[in-house]
């Protein structure tokens, strides 16, 4: 007779995604985001661009719930049974969703590897201290950010791209199966722009749905599986980034001659066309 109690296996996980329908949101009076809806799939990056004032940070900080909705819903959960998100308490909704968000506050006397460990408050017990799958959660967000041999430094000695990396570790050792991060690259030097962008890629392929607010649309062309364009507060275009990223859609959001092109390796260049024109690389000898 077989064993039941051995034979039992938990069902297997399923993806988390998110799904936004109808999103519309104020500031004070003055609304600002309008029916915008967002699906952010596991194992994708669905990258959010649009001109200053578009409304891409008003929207992701809203699916954080950081941001009061006038109507709209926002569901979580596997595919066809996503729930409420409404409906979860904090502690569940920050294991389940973390963001990175542009308006953060600035700790004081503490330490890189102090800040680092709020990220694991949502799993942590009121008053329990660190387990190893927490120093182990934080001792990987360190080392993805290249911050393993500062988390002893005080974050009052440290730069403004430095910091923007230990609230990326913060938001990555929470280690939820949604992540939003609202221009992740700002504030960072070419070396570390790469590296993040490298690493949003990486946690895509690993099973997470990433949405990302991004300024750089040759950024947004090279790690997007979708992208949403944003002009006053509507979707404009909502597509793979050969279906977005084109001179008509561009051209029309932000107000400028834009071109585009696809390169050898099919990915899509944006060239916007300034009053001086486009100044051209001439190629040295070798």
């Amino acid at each position: 007779m077989t064993n039941r109690r051995q034979s039992a296996r938990p069902a297997p996980t399923r993806p988390t995604g998110l799904v936004a329908h109808g999103l519309a949101l104020d500031y004070g009076r003055t609304p600002v985001v309008h029916d915008v809806a967002l699906t952010l799939v596991p194992g994708e990056v669905t990258a959010l661009i649009g001109p200053n004032g578009s409304g891409k940070s008003t929207a992701l900080r809203a699916i954080a719930r950081l941001h009061r909705m006038r109507s709209g819903t926002v569901r979580l959960g596997p595919s066809g049974r996503e729930q409420d998100a409404a409906a979860l308490d904090a502690r569940e909704f920050a294991r389940t969703v973390a963001m990175l968000s542009q308006s953060r506050p600035h700790p004081s006397g503490l330490e890189v590897r102090d800040v680092v460990a709020f990220g694991r408050h949502p799993h942590r017990g009121r008053f329990s201290g660190l387990r190893d799958e927490d120093r182990a959660a934080i001792d990987r967000a360190l080392d993805v950010t290249g911050l393993t041999a500062m988390g002893a430094r005080p974050v009052d000695e440290l730069s403004g791209g430095e910091l923007q990396r230990v609230w990326l570790a913060t938001a990555l050792a929470q280690a939820t199966p949604i992540l939003l991060l609202d221009e992740p690259t700002n504030h960072l030097d070419l070396r570390y722009q790469i590296s993040t962008l490298d690493l949003i890629r990486d946690l895509a392929d690993a099973g997470t749905a990433l949405g990302v607010v991004l300024h750089d649309l040759d950024h947004a062309a090279a790690i997007a599986d979708r992208i949403v364009l944003l002009h006053d507060g509507r979707v404009r275009a909502d597509g793979t980034p050969a279906e977005v990223l084109t001179g008509e859609h561009l051209s029309a959001a932000y107000g400028l001659p834009i071109d585009t092109a696809i390169d050898d390796d099919g990915r899509v260049r944006v060239i916007p066309r300034g009053r001086h024109g486009v100044r051209r690389v001439i190629p040295q000898p070798a």
